[in-house]
This record gives structure tokens, C-alpha cells and sequence, in this order.
């Protein structure tokens, strides 16, 4: 059995933040008490110990640029009360919410206008993940070798993207397997038979395309499904 586990620092980390977000001596405006709370969007029930990186959008030369305005956590309950830097300029905000296995990186940009008036009732609901099984069994036996790619999105965002996945590939050393660009997998042999685990959000539209390249002809293939919680969500394709 060969397994191959591709997992990215940026499911769980923020990568702006780690990558460049001004952290140092920022001119600010004072500060703005905020309070809110975040929450799952289904069961609308708080979300506890999140995590939350705030930034200040200043334009510098067109670009804006994000400049941090305060990190917290939601308490027990999902619920948070916490006083914001100011940024001077910034006349929009980024609520960006660290990733984990029960949710996904989320960003929320909120204009300054907005965050004034709302800021004793600030609610930010997340789409929770669930479990993702995706089998894959070669059964023809001709021709010995083909190329078969799948792409999966769920909500309108990349599998690939969305969460770290495990691959489990039984199929004998004929059977190779490569990663082709950030958004597909592909396989290239002719005794596929693999395991792919991951997660998508649940109750929103997947959507996985298959496509088949045999005898220099591509066939493809589309399955929609919306995965439940506390189900055991699994698909197959045998071709």
C-alpha cells in the first residue's frame, strides 16, 4: 500500500498574517469595543474557542494593504468581547477565522460603517465540514494503460483547496500517481484502485468531474451530492 498525505500549513494557519501583515507600529485611531459571537450556520449554535485575526485594509498604492487591528478567541460559548485598534485609513476590516478540522478558513470583510453600527451585535455564522470517502477502481483490463483526472469543489471552492486529503493507492507499481496542478489528481496506469479521504462543507452542492482518457478519446463524467453531518459520505467510480 502506498499512502500519500499532502497536508498545506494553510488549513490551519492564516497565511497572510504568516506571510506579510504589518504587526509592528501602525498609526491607529483609538479603539472600538466590539461584541459578537460566532456560530455554526445550520444548528445556529456558538462556536467555541475559535480563533480570529482582525485586519485594517489601508490603500497604498491602490493595493490595500492588511494591517493587523487585534487576534482573540471566542469564549465557551462561541461569544467574544474585544477592543479593536482603530486603523488609521482603513475604511474596511477582514475578520479571518483560523481553519481546523471542524471548519474552514473564512474571511469576512465588513466596511467600517458597518462595523460602527453593528459593533455590540457583531454575528459571524461558518459552514461546518464533514467527512468526504471517494473510491476509485479500474476493472477494464484494456487497453494496459490509461489517464484518469478528477476535480472535485464543493460551494464553489476547490477541493484541492479547500482541506488536507489522504490518498491510499492499492493498485501494484504499474500504477502511478502525480499531482498535475493545484486543483486536480490525476492517475496514469492500468490497476487504479485507490481511497481518497477528505472533507467538504456539509449540506452545500459538491460537485466531482471525472475524465477518463482511453484510446486518445476523453470521456467525461459528473457527479453532484450534498454530504450530511454524522453520515458516512462516500462515492464511488469504477470504470
Amino acid at each position: 500500500m502506498r499512502k500519500t498525505n499532502l497536508v498545506s500549513i494553510k488549513f490551519f494557519i492564516f497565511i497572510a498574517f504568516a506571510s506579510g501583515v504589518h504587526i509592528g507600529c501602525v498609526n491607529t485611531e483609538g479603539t472600538l469595543k466590539i461584541k459578537g459571537k460566532v456560530l455554526d450556520e445550520n444548528t445556529k449554535t456558538g462556536i467555541p474557542w475559535k480563533n480570529i485575526i482582525v485586519q485594517g485594509l489601508v490603500n497604498s498604492n491602490n493595493i490595500l494593504e492588511p494591517i493587523e487591528a487585534g487576534q482573540f478567541s471566542t469564549d465557551s460559548s462561541g461569544c467574544f468581547t474585544y477592543s479593536l485598534r482603530k486603523i488609521k485609513d482603513a475604511y474596511d476590516y477582514n475578520f479571518c477565522f483560523i481553519g481546523n478540522s471542524e471548519y474552514s478558513v473564512t474571511i469576512n470583510k465588513m466596511t467600517l460603517f458597518d462595523l460602527k453600527r453593528n459593533a455590540k451585535y457583531l454575528f459571524f455564522p461558518l459552514s461546518k465540514l464533514v467527512d468526504l470517502t471517494i473510491k476509485i477502481n479500474r476493472k477494464s483490463r484494456t487497453p494496459v494503460c490509461d489517464t484518469f483526472r478528477l476535480i472535485w469543489e464543493s460551494n464553489g471552492v476547490y477541493g484541492l483547496s479547500l482541506y488536507p486529503y489522504k490518498i491510499y493507492n492499492y493498485g501494484r507499481t504499474n500504477n502511478s500517481f502525480g499531482l498535475t496542478s493545484g486543483r486536480d489528481l490525476m492517475w496514469i496506469g492500468g490497476n487504479v484502485n485507490s481511497t481518497i479521504n477528505t472533507k467538504v462543507f456539509a449540506d452545500k452542492r459538491t460537485e466531482l468531474s471525472w475524465e477518463l482518457y482511453r484510446n486518445g478519446k476523453k470521456k467525461e463524467f459528473i457527479d453532484t451530492i450534498t454530504c450530511k453531518r454524522d453520515f458516512a459520505n462516500i462515492v464511488h467510480f469504477t470504470y
